[in-house]
């Protein structure tokens, strides 16, 4: 340890350099009661942002919005706990290389083998954190730490990076090259040199993204090759493969190594993680003897202290201050207390806390977002075991309706040309770490100049032919859906490879704030054709032959309120979100050609969308102008 500070009465910090197994010195800070303290549990925290960097997603503690870490640090040692905060290998000040990901089991191990040892812990380690801190958490887990006595994983923690986070339906999510290119602009070496700050400082991000896919020398990130070769490797490895397998990006291939701990898994209905936290939460619940939580809120990635995503706003019980807990650092430190120390006088909370969106007014709040509300509802289980599935056929009129339902005559399959040079443009949805060319929440899906790809005259996303349309009609009761989205398509395509979108939408109808309705996104989902019988081994289409496909959307929890519609997009791109597909069928990163593709949805009963409803509202309408019946 170097010399004591101390930063309040009964809060100091130290430095402590800590040995991977390379001999790489990983750089971190000790909080403690005073310095040389008695022996006592340690909450971890491993970040790649700078161990003392100030971070939104600590959420509001008191005036402070968000708080510097050294003031949560003290809430945790007057709660009778320890606190390491650790810069990730390669960066802050910690030594080696930093390669996203593929370093954190290995040297998230070491960091807890080598606390456990020292005089002043007591042998336990717990670990927290958001995003990447939770992707470190479960990379640790992945080895079996020793010592580790609980995990607060908070919007990340990996179950498979290739089906969320990094890639989803085998498309790849480019939140991953504008996160290397800030990761790289707020290096050590770049900080370090004037020349690289201002090579990085002049490039166009927004006019790269207008320039993919992106090549080995012809990136933003060429001037420093290593983040844009780590970011190539990613976007290269479209293939479920041994790369995707690796501790820390793979948990789902670990649990039986995890420690059976306690864990908390939390996540928003407009973060890249939901599939992430609702996978381990099942899992090491399954597994494990030690319980695990789930907290689904309406946020963007770790925003709880607002009520707002994008521009609609969840109402004053959406926030997590005052409605979870007091604030986000009592809520944790809580429930540490409730499973670390026995005997004390916290209580365990539910093991499922979601948030059901909708039942505002639909009115225009005075910050001018739409009032679509909301409340906190519990479970046992997720989905909640209540909830029964509605299925809903894709018609050719445009509609959704429940099979056996009277219907018009029309064509059997309706078909567009979707044109990779023309991708539909991303209007928020579960995005984080996109700007400056794209953000997350909930938006009327008519595009703006907000929004990167949109031109004038700035139409709704359905006035596109290559955006298909499938909606109910106003609802005459409500329906409540909570949990997973599933679409069967049966489609054909006049390419050997190409993709296909959904995106479903809870539709506000006309207002006089509203005169043109309002058309929220609530979740949306993709499938790259080659991958859609195995991600592991791709197989090309033969174009003009029919296949189902599934393509799946991650979960919601809705309240789709009577008059409202229940609308569901099919289209192959949704750009820049995911990389457009070139429909050559050649590797995804790196393709110079591209190609228009007709592509077919195929219709009369042979494409459907199934939505878990909960049985509150799974009444039949069968006689009205809503189906809202579970079947």
């Amino acid at each position: 340890m170097s010399g004591w500070e101390e930063l309040a009465p009964g809060c100091w910090r130290t430095v402590l350099e800590i040995p991977a197994r390379d001999g790489v010195r990983l750089v971190a800070d000790l909080y403690a009661p005073e310095p040389d303290p008695p022996a006592g549990t340690v909450v971890l925290e491993r970040t790649p942002y700078g161990r003392r960097a100030v971070r939104r997603s600590d959420g509001r503690m008191g005036a402070k919005l968000p708080p510097p870490p050294e003031a949560v640090a003290e809430r945790f040692v007057r709660g009778g706990y320890l606190v390491v905060r650790q810069d990730c290998r390669g960066r802050g000040d910690s030594g080696g290389t930093f390669t996203k990901y593929l370093n954190e089991a290995e040297d998230g191990y070491d960091t807890v083998a080598w606390l456990v040892r020292q005089d002043w812990c007591d042998g336990r380690v717990a670990t927290m954190g958001v995003s990447y801190s939770a992707h470190t958490q479960a990379a640790l887990a992945s080895l079996g730490a020793p010592g580790l006595a609980a995990m607060f994983l908070d919007s990340g923690g990996f179950a498979s990076a290739y089906e969320a986070g990094t890639r989803m339906g085998g498309a790849f999510e480019l939140k991953q090259a504008t996160w290397a290119f800030h990761r790289a602009r707020n290096s050590t070496e770049v900080r370090e040199n004037a020349v690289l700050a201002a090579a990085l400082d002049a490039e166009d991000l927004e006019a790269w993204f207008s320039r993919m896919p992106w090549r080995r020398g012809a990136s933003p990130l060429r001037f420093v090759p290593r983040y844009e070769d780590y970011l190539l490797q990613q976007w290269e490895h479209g293939v479920f493969d041994d790369y995707w397998r690796q501790p820390g990006i793979f948990a789902r291939g670990y649990y039986d190594a995890f420690p059976d701990v306690p864990s908390l898994h939390m996540s928003s209905w407009y973060d890249p993680y939901v599939r992430t936290a609702t996978e381990n939460f099942r899992e090491l619940g399954r597994k494990k003897h030690s319980p695990a939580y789930l907290v689904l809120g309406p946020w963007t990635h770790g925003a709880r202290s607002v009520s707002h995503a994008g521009d609609v706003d969840f109402g004053p019980h959406a926030v997590l201050d005052g409605n979870l807990d007091e604030d986000y650092t009592t809520m944790r430190l809580r429930w540490f207390d409730a499973h670390l120390k026995p005997g004390t006088a916290a209580t365990r909370p539910p093991a499922v806390r979601y948030f059901l969106m909708g039942g505002g007014s639909g009115r225009r709040t005075p910050e001018g977002r739409l009032d679509h509300g909301g409340r906190w509802r519990t479970a046992t289980a997720w989905p909640p075991e209540e909830t029964t599935d509605l299925v809903l056929e894709l018609r050719a009129d445009g509609s959704l309706a429940e099979p056996g339902t009277p219907h018009p005559p029309g064509p059997e399959f309706l078909e567009y040309d979707f044109d990779p040079a023309d991708p539909v443009p991303t209007l928020g949805g579960a995005v984080t770490s996109g700007e400056p060319v794209m953000s997350g929440g909930a938006f009327h899906q008519r595009p703006d100049e907000r929004f990167f790809g949109a031109r004038p005259p700035f139409l709704p996303l359905e006035s596109r032919p290559d955006v298909l349309v499938f909606q109910t009609p106003p609802l005459t009761a409500d329906v409540a859906v909570a949990g997973p989205v599933t679409v069967r398509l049966t489609v054909s395509s006049s390419a050997v490879d190409t993709d296909f979108t959904v995106k479903l939408l809870d539709v506000h109808p006309p207002s006089a704030d509203y005169p043109q309705g309002f058309a929220m996104n609530l979740t949306d989902g993709i499938l790259r054709c080659r991958y859609r019988d195995s991600f592991a081994e791709p197989t090309p289409l033969v174009p003009g032959a029919t296949y189902a496909i599934t393509v799946e959307a991650p979960d919601t929890a809705n309240l789709f309120t009577a008059g409202h519609r229940i609308r569901l997009d099919v289209s192959s791109s949704n750009f820049p979100r995911f990389d457009v597909n070139s429909n050559t069928g050649a590797p995804e990163a790196g393709d110079r050609r591209k190609v228009v593709a007709t592509n077919r949805v195929h219709l009369a009963g042979r494409s459907w969308l199934t939505l878990p409803v909960l049985p509150a509202y799974a009444t039949s309408t069968r006689d009205a102008a809503g189906p809202t019946r579970a079947r």
